[in-house]
Parts: C-alpha cells; sequence; structure tokens
C-alpha cells in the first residue's frame, strides 16, 4: 500500500513539474516526458498489470489537463506501461542499456502518436520539420533524464521492498 501511494505521489509530482515549471524555463526548447519515463520505469520494474495502472493514471491525468478527445492519452500512456511490463520478463533492470533504447522507442512511438492523430488528419504533412524541432531535443532531453532517474526508482523501489520485508517479519 505504500508503494502504491509513493509511485502516485511520485506521478502527481511529475504532472506538476512537467506541465508547471518545465514552460517556465526559457531554455529549455523541449522538455523531457516525466510521465512517460514514470510510466515505462514502473512498466519495466513491477510487471504489465503495474505498468497499465500507473499508465491509466497518467494518462488521465493527460487528458484531464489537456483538451482534445477524452481517452487518447490514456490510450498511449496505457500501451506503453503494457508493452514494457512484457520486458520485465526477458531483462535484469538493473542494467540501464535497455531503459535507454525503450526510452527512445517509447518517446518516438509516443510523439508519431500525437503526430498522426493530431497532425496528419489535420493534413498538415510537415514530418521533417515536426521531428527534427520537436521530437528529436524531446528525445534527447528524455534520454538524459531517463539515465539520471531510472536508478533513482530503481533504488525507491529496493528501499520500499525491504520496508514491507521487514513489515511482514515482524508481524511473524
Amino acid at each position: 500500500m505504500r508503494r502504491i501511494f509513493i509511485n502516485v505521489l511520485l506521478i502527481l509530482l511529475a504532472f506538476t513539474i512537467q506541465n508547471c515549471i518545465f514552460p517556465l524555463l526559457p531554455f529549455l526548447s523541449a522538455a523531457p516526458n516525466l510521465l512517460l519515463i514514470l510510466t515505462f520505469s514502473f512498466g519495466f520494474i513491477y510487471g504489465t498489470e503495474a505498468g497499465m495502472y500507473y499508465g491509466l493514471i497518467s494518462g488521465l491525468m493527460m487528458d484531464l489537463f489537456y483538451s482534445g478527445p477524452f481517452g487518447f492519452y490514456t490510450l498511449i500512456f496505457v500501451h506503453v506501461g503494457y508493452i514494457n511490463g512484457i520486458f520485465r520478463k526477458y531483462y535484469y533492470e538493473d542494467y540501464i542499456t535497455l531503459p535507454l533504447i525503450l526510452s527512445i522507442l517509447n518517446e518516438l512511438a509516443y510523439n508519431m502518436y500525437i503526430y498522426v492523430f493530431r497532425f496528419l488528419i489535420r493534413q498538415k504533412v510537415r514530418i521533417g520539420y515536426y521531428f527534427t524541432n520537436l521530437v528529436l531535443p524531446e528525445i534527447i532531453f528524455t534520454v538524459v533524464t531517463t539515465l539520471l532517474f531510472y536508478r533513482l526508482f530503481l533504488i525507491l523501489n529496493r528501499r520500499l521492498e525491504e520496508i514491507e520485508k521487514r513489515g511482514d517479519s515482524s508481524i511473524v
């Protein structure tokens, strides 16, 4: 229960920083997508089901904050959480290479999803401009941020597991 509370608190904090603080920083041409980092990290660390739940929370917050069809962001975040949860079976979570590759792929999929359903449908086909000026800087910032924060999430997860084990052993 404590882990869920702390993870939801992390999502709220990431949402606040991403949408209220990053736009005010004039030197950032693009900002890292903290909710995407949290969603794929939680999916990768906890598995598919938890990744989908945290993706649902992140997506609903984005849908409530931004206009457009309700469920637009929820759909992509739930898929990101599920797909990254699949990789938990095949890769040890301590190595940073797969999370960095997943960060690039998730950011690319997220931005292509937005491009197709927000711009391409309205016949705005300047994908080169969109990719070089928006997607590429955001991918770079997200990968650097993933490098910094993924280890912190992993350490926090292990500490919470230790606390839960100590609490379970003291009951018995």
